[in-house]
């Protein structure tokens, strides 16, 4: 997602993934796991990174996590950030494993001088620092009690603030590698902080995020709001999903922002009828199914689940593939026209079948490093059976 109007920042490069600049917007997630449990961590990342993760954040808070990370770096199929606050010497093990990013306030280090290696450090190895402030967290006694009780403005001020400071500290040391964070538990916070900093004029990329969003349902829906917002006036370079959950819901609902603001979403999209007293087939299971079957596949294309022939045929017209039910019987489009005028206790089947072999068809082009197509390629192919005519559907 490049809108027009996107705020000019300079790139920096986290493993391999560019953030900033002309890039696309990254997804980045965190493991929920104990750092030091080294086969469940990479257990979820690769979970993560087969949903789509461009980088995953990982804790670094004992001198376990910090041996554990040399591992975890080497087994990762992602670039991988190092999440440290206070500790400098966990900030030093995990650049010494070979992280590609260090999450890392400078200001949260009372020692000038530890600050001063691990900025050397990382400038010698080319990694990227992420300093970030939340909302709940403002750093500074005065601070804290004002971001609690103040007005959003005041709060998205003092965000600011405190993000510039950590920003010279490191400024000062000659580290320029930066991207920065701020966030807010709300999205009225959150849009202001951001809108904030990006109208200062500096050229730093920002992570947009939600902190504490909550649980997946309702966590989802105010993180759209706060991160596509702000991506919609252009503002954002990184995001990532804060939700209850495992890191790859947070990943699925990242894409499905990125997604929603995309002319050509890309990645699978769903199209279902929210349903009616129309209905004429069991949709719930069907959409269930469907959502299941699509997450094996990669490439761009749109799925249509359509329950009744009013909007139905209109909308499998239009999809790359999908099924609009009638009485007791529906058609299967591919390509803007029908195939198969199929029973409906072999609608969903069939279109099951037609997912599956599209994620395996991914999946051999990604093992061969191919690029993926657009919609349907010819070697999916429509099922081999007799059309009986439309009209019984």
């Amino acid at each position: 997602m490049t809108p027009p109007n996107r705020r000019r920042t300079v790139p920096i490069n986290v493993g391999g993934v560019v953030i900033g600049g002309a890039a696309p917007i990254s997804v980045q997630t965190m493991t929920k796991t104990q750092t030091e449990d080294v086969s469940a961590t990479l257990a979820q990342i690769e979970r993560a990174a087969a949903a789509g993760a461009d980088i995953v954040r990982v804790t670094c808070d004992t001198p376990e996590a910090g041996r554990a990370l040399r591992e975890i770096v080497r087994g990762s199929p992602v670039p991988i950030v190092a999440d440290v606050h206070y500790d400098a010497p966990r900030a030093l093990e995990a650049l010494e494993a070979g992280v590609a990013c260090l999450r890392l306030n400078p200001g949260n280090i009372t020692d000038s001088a530890k600050v001063a290696d691990i900025a050397r450090e990382a400038k010698a190895r080319d990694v990227p620092m992420r300093i970030g402030v939340n909302a709940g967290s403002i750093p500074g006694r005065k601070g804290l009690e004002r971001g609690r009780g103040g007005s959003v403005e005041e709060t998205a001020e003092l965000m600011v603030e405190a993000a510039l400071g950590h920003i010279r500290i490191l400024e000062e040391l000659d580290f320029h590698q930066i991207k920065v964070s701020l966030k807010a538990s709300d999205v009225a916070t959150n849009l202001a902080a951001n809108r904030r900093f990006a109208a200062l004029g500096n050229r730093y990329p920002l992570h947009l995020g939600l902190t504490e969003a909550g649980p997946v349902d309702t966590g989802s829906i105010k993180s759209a709001m706060g991160i596509g917002i702000l991506l919609s006036e252009g503002i954002g370079d990184t995001i990532r999903v804060s939700l209850v959950g495992e890191p790859e819901e947070e990943v699925r609902v990242a894409r499905q922002i990125l997604a929603n603001l995309e002319d050509r979403p890309p990645g699978p999209n769903l199209v279902a009828c929210p349903t009616c007293g129309r209905l004429e087939i069991d949709m719930f299971p069907m959409v269930k199914r469907v959502e299941e079957a699509m997450r094996g596949i990669h490439r761009t294309l749109t799925v249509s689940v359509m329950g009744c022939v009013v909007n139905g045929p209109g909308e499998g017209m239009h999809a790359d593939i999908g099924i609009a039910g009638g009485k007791h019987k529906g058609a299967l489009f591919k390509s803007g026209r029908v195939v198969a005028s199929l029973p409906e206790s072999e609608l969903i089947d069939t279109l099951i079948a037609e997912l599956r072999a599209v994620a395996a068809e991914d999946a051999e082009l990604l093992a061969a490093g191919k690029p993926l197509p657009v919609g349907l390629s010819d070697g999916v192919e429509a099922p081999p059976r007799p059309l009986t005519p439309l009209a019984v559907v």
